[in-house]
Parts: structure tokens; sequence; C-alpha cells
């Protein structure tokens, strides 16, 4: 796949768009560094941009923000914006509604997409992740840090989605076929923050 440019449902990505908690320099579910995300973007070669959100964070700050990132969008000439939701009506239809009328149309490619299916097909074409974060109400703490892999999936207790659509899990991908190269990951500290485990991960060295 071009290191430069790779297309899903026919739309050619040109940019990568995240919010972070500006106070932690980091996304916030996820866990995942500022740092860690701009290795991400470099290995696919595609521009980063970066919304940055306070903490604590409102709704009306949040879409105020998002709203920003979006009209800038327009102003560069996108159209479509692509959000990787699976199943989750009300996130689509929350999405959706709040994109009406702004110029950007939004899709979603792996909608409805058989979620065991997904996962496997994803680790059988070379993605390689490693979890971030994981809900400890739904897993127990020895997933904490695992790498998102074939015998992850057979662990996985019967009521979590292989995906962690339903926020099972949250993860981080340094491998796959778009990248340029595989970004080298080290585990730091492993954190309880309210039932959420988090395992920080670190790159000893840039990869770029």
């Amino acid at each position: 796949m071009d290191a430069v440019r790779f297309e899903t449902a026919g739309v050619e990505v040109s940019a990568l768009l995240t919010t972070l908690n500006e106070a932690a320099d980091r996304v916030a579910m996820h866990g995942v560094r500022r740092t860690m995300l701009e290795e991400q973007a470099a290995a696919v070669d595609v521009p980063l941009w970066q919304v940055p959100l306070p903490w604590p964070c409102s709704n009306d700050d949040y879409e105020a923000r998002m709203a920003g990132a979006c009209g800038r969008a327009v102003a560069e000439g996108f159209d479509t914006i692509a959000f990787g939701d699976l199943y989750l009506q009300d996130v689509r239809a929350y999405r959706e509604r709040q994109l009406a009328g702004c110029g950007l149309r939004p899709i979603f490619p792996l909608w409805q997409l058989p979620t065991s299916q997904l996962a496997r097909d994803m680790i059988a074409g070379g993605l390689r992740a490693r979890l971030s974060c994981i809900d400890s109400g739904v897993l127990d703490a020895d997933f904490a840090g695992r790498d998102f892999d074939s015998s992850l999936l057979a662990d996985l207790p019967a009521s979590a989605d292989p995906c962690g659509e339903n926020g099972e899990f949250h993860s981080f991908v340094y491998a796959g076929p778009m990248f340029r190269a595989p970004i080298a990951v080290e585990t730091g500290e492993v954190r309880n923050v309210d039932g959420f485990i988090y395992t920080d991960l670190l790159c000893p060295v840039s990869s770029r």
C-alpha cells in the first residue's frame, strides 16, 4: 500500500483528525501520548490534525472545537470525513447530526461489518496493535498492555466485542501494511484510574 496516500471506500485519505486532552497531552480515553500519535502519522505519511480539548471538557466545548476543525477542513477543500464506527447507531446518528449542513459528508466504511471476522481479518492482514486502556469491569486486569492478536481474541470473554466497540478496550496500532516501518513500542507505567487500566506506551527512540 502506498506510503504517501492510502484509500478507503474510494476516498483518498489526506489528513488524520484526533482530539487530545490538552492537560494530559494524550488521547482522553485511549491514554495514548501525543508523541505516539505523531509517530503513527509519520509512519503513514499523512498529516495529523490535532484538536486540543480542555479538561474537564463540556459537551459544548467539544462541539465548538470540533466545529472549528470541520470549518478548517471545508476551507481547505475537504468534502468528506470518515469514522471507524462499527454498529453503535446512537454514535453514528450524533455524528451525522453534528455534521449536517457543514459541508462535510460523513462516511462509515466499516459500518456493520461482523466484528469477529473484522478482527481476524485485520490481524491476518498484518495489523499490529497493543491495548492502551481496558475497562476492568469487563476484562481482567491481565489484559492490560497485551497485543491485539489471535491469542487475545481467543481469551476475550464472550460478552466482549472483538473490536472493543463498546469500550471494552482501546488500542494503539504500531504496524500494518500502510506503515512505512513498524513503530518501536515499550511498555511504561500501568495505572488504574476509576476502573480503567491504562498502559503507558512509549517509543524508546524515534522511528522516523
